[in-house]
This record gives structure tokens, sequence and C-alpha cells, in this order.
């Protein structure tokens, strides 16, 4: 649609224009007010001579009335104007021209008759009053809800919005009961110094006028296109199989939410063919009673009189059969029995929606990698294994000597003597070595070589250990060998 003011009442458009004459270029910019309409005659040539006079102008919030060119000003959608208002004038943004003001003046019943009248487009003085009135409606609101709590009115100051040239204020509010303004209005003329004008409204028409989101994610209808407040009652819930919860059912303004009538229609369609809520089936096991019923699925749930925890579930055909066997003279056979076995039906999880690890499969890789690593460090000492016999490790702990000080680690691996001590405990263990059939000649090498490979192993974990033992003051005495 074309370009609109921002609901503070500025003549910024959303297309960038800034002046008083509004935006031409139709259907190229969004519109940002409440209760805007699309205008979908404005690229269809009007094949009558006569041209609608009337202009749709809207005011703060989502105030609209309708006013007649008399000077024939060419008006576009976003044009800021100067029009007639009882005292002095007012100044608002036109909102909708054309063919489609007709409709909307039916649609309100507006009279054509005497109508208010447009003086001029705004200039710049008057843009200006009307700005510097709007900034200060903020805190003369909340001046007038400290007046009116010290009187000790049970009243809630909704909106205030001041006239175009700050010659009126009107204050919306909402009240349970009938409010005496005799004292109130008295010290609202004399903080203000302007006249007066007190207009009470519903609890729905302040959510129009404030706005929000509502619980579904989306803007309030009430502030975006719906004009009509049809009543709402539980009734409307108990026909959708609502459960009756005031706090899901209650929309912004704390009435039922207006959304509950949408889809009424459809339900009572729905509805029509199903039988009554309260319809009793005589078994041959006892008396069962409607306890749900499903209108999408088409279902309904029985269960027993004597003991209703347990529930079976009928479609709409198959009760109906069973109430006109009723209705013979026969009971029908237990629930028990009439139930039909349900057919499990394969579903396959495309996303993966019910998959324990579908939130590992990012570590994948790395796991695998480690895990491979693991299986090799695993492998290699069956490899030895199979090769030849391993150095057992309780003599070379026995005869490793301890660590006195950290100067001596690199004596430690100067030492190489190990591959000599490695062939007697082969000689003194026979036990463990393979047949000697199975042995070959040309394994010597490979078991001296895994032989220093874990004695180089066993000298490197008391290293890796080193740091831990560094809060230690005191050092244990020397080991005399010659002892």
């Amino acid at each position: 649609m074309s370009c609109g003011c921002k609901t503070s009442g500025d003549s910024a458009h959303s297309c960038g224009t800034k002046s008083a004459n509004g935006c031409e270029s139709v259907n190229t910019c969004g519109n940002s007010y409440k209760l805007s309409v699309f205008d979908w005659l404005s690229n269809v040539q009007n094949p009558a001579q006569t041209r609608c006079d009337f202009v749709e102008v809207r005011f703060k919030n989502d105030r609209k009335l309708f006013y007649k060119n008399v000077n024939n000003i060419p008006l576009h959608i976003g044009s800021v104007v100067t029009v007639e208002s009882s005292p002095g004038h007012d100044v608002g943004v036109v909102s909708l021209t054309g063919e489609l003001v007709k409709i909307q003046m039916k649609k309100k019943r507006a009279s054509e008759e005497n109508p208010l009248k447009i003086y001029r487009l705004a200039n710049q003085k008057d843009i200006e009053v009307w700005q510097e009135a709007r900034k200060k409606e903020e805190n003369v609101k909340i001046e007038a809800r400290k007046i009116s709590h010290r009187i000790g009115l049970e009243m809630k100051i909704t909106d205030v919005e001041y006239q175009g040239d700050s010659s009126k204020v009107t204050f919306y509010y909402t009240a349970d009961n009938r409010i005496d303004f005799r004292m109130l209005i008295k010290e609202f003329a004399g903080a203000f110094r302007t006249k007066i004008d007190m207009k009470q409204i519903g609890f729905r028409q302040e959510a129009a006028k404030i706005g929000g989101i509502g619980s579904c994610g989306r803007e309030l209808c009430c502030s975006t296109w719906l004009t009509d407040f049809r009543s709402v009652n539980t009734n409307v819930a108990r026909y959708q199989q609502l459960s009756i919860n005031p706090q899901k059912l209650a929309g912004q303004c704390g009435k039922l939410k207006c959304c509950l009538n949408y889809e009424l229609d459809s339900y009572l369609d729905a509805l029509s063919h199903f039988p009554s809520s309260s319809t009793m089936i005589d078994t041959e096991k006892g008396r069962a009673f409607c306890i749900k019923i499903d209108v999408f699925k088409k279902k309904m749930w029985f269960a027993y009189v004597d003991s209703s925890m347990a529930w079976y579930d009928f479609d709409v055909d198959l009760v109906k059969k069973m109430i006109s066997q009723n209705k013979r003279g026969e009971k029908t056979l237990p629930l028990e029995d009439l139930k039909q076995p349900e057919l499990s039906v394969k579903t396959v999880d495309l996303i993966q929606e019910n998959s324990v690890d579908r939130f590992e499969k990012k570590n994948r890789g790395f796991n695998k990698n480690r895990n491979q690593g693991q299986n090799q460090n695993q492998n290699r000492p069956n490899n030895n294994q199979n090769q030849g016999p391993r150095k057992p490790r309780p003599e070379n702990s026995s005869e490793r000597p301890e660590r006195n000080d950290k100067g001596e680690r690199p004596e430690r691996q100067e030492r190489q003597p190990r591959p000599e001590k490695s062939v007697k405990p082969n000689q003194n263990n026979t036990q463990r070595q393979p047949k000697p059939q199975q042995q070959k000649p040309q394994s010597e090498k490979p078991q001296l070589e895994n032989a220093e490979a874990v004695n180089n192993n066993a000298e490197q974990k008391p290293q890796n250990q080193q740091p831990k033992k560094k809060f230690k003051k005191k050092f244990p005495p020397k080991k005399d060998n010659d002892a």
C-alpha cells in the first residue's frame, strides 16, 4: 500500500517522504499505522466522471473520521492536512482516498450530511505545534493518573490525545462503575490550562488503542484489522472442546479472546454429524456414557458408569448403530468386545527428532579418531607377545633406583644397559615363552627393540609425574647402595 505515518503522529513517511503533500507513488511503500485499509482500487480508473470528494483522515492510534475536500486540494495517502474541529482545528494524516471511501462510510454508517471540511495542507507552523503537543501527552497522562489516584476515583487513564492546535485534550479512561467527574475536571483544568474532554471506552477498545502481541505471536487483531467486537461466552470454548481455563482463554484485555469466534461455525457444522454428548448406551455389562469427543478424528470415548477409569473409543458410525440398537430394545455387546484393535502405523523419522544421539554428530569424527588410537594402543602388546616373550615388570621395578634429586634425570636417560638385562628374565621365566617350534631365529632383533621401547616408556612415566610432587619441600634420604 502507499505510505503512512507512524502512530506517534509525525510527518515522516515509511518511503522517506517528509513533506505534507504525502507520497504520490501508491503501492510502493508499506503502511505502518493501526487498522489500515488496503486501497485495492488505486490502479483502477474510475469510469464515472464524478469523483468522490470524501477523504478518510486518521489521528492518534485508531481514531479515524471522514472529511469532505471542498477546495479540491490534490491529496494523496499520507498527506498531512488541517481539518475542521470544535473548537479550533485539528491536524491529521490522509489514510484513504477515492471510491473506497464510500464503502468505508457505508460500513461505518457515516452520514454525508453536514460533513466536516478540510481546510488546507498543513504548513510548517501547524506541524510544529502538532508535534509539540504530541510530546506532552505522556507526561500529561502520568500526571492525570496521579490526580485521579489522589482523589480516590476507581478509574484508569488509558490514553491522552491533544488536538492539533493544543486547544483541547481528550482523556480516554476505563472504569467498572460510573465516575463523578466534577472534582476531577476542576483539577485537570487547573493543572493543564486547556479544555478537558473525558471519554469512557471498554477494555477491548483499550487493547485496540495500546496494541501489543498476542499469545499466538502476532499483533492483536483489534489493533490491526478487527473493528467490530462480537460477544464471546464460555459456550464457544465448550463447543471447541477446550478446557475452561481463564488464563489461557483470556486475551490482553482480560476478556475472552475474539479469535474463539473464528472457527466456531466450522465446529458447529462438524458437531451436527455427532450424536449428543449426553448419550447413554446400554450394554450387557452395564450402562456407558460419553466422556470425550474428538471432532477431527470423528471418534467418541465411552466409559462404564460403575468403572469410569477405562475409556473405549469408537467411530461415530458405530456409535450411531449402537444407539439404534438400544432404541429397538436390544443391548449391545460389552465395550471390550466392540473395540477394534488399532493398526500400528510405521513412521519414518526423517529429521531424527526421536534419536537420542542426534546432538552428538558434531563430535563423531573426533571420537572416531580417538577410538582408533585406543585400539592401536591395545593391539601393540598383542603383537609383542606374538613376536617374542615380554619382559616382566616386577623385577625391573625392584631394580630401578629411586629418584632423589631433579639433577639425576639426564644420568638416567644416558644409561643403556637395559637390553642386556632383558635376556635374564627370559631365561628364568620359561613358562611365558611359546613353544620353540613356533619361534623363528630372525625374531631376536624385534624382541630387543620392543624391550627397549618398554623400558623407555617406563622411564618416561615417572618424568611425566614429576610436576605433581613440586609441592613437597622435604625429600627422602638417599639410599646407600653399598649397605
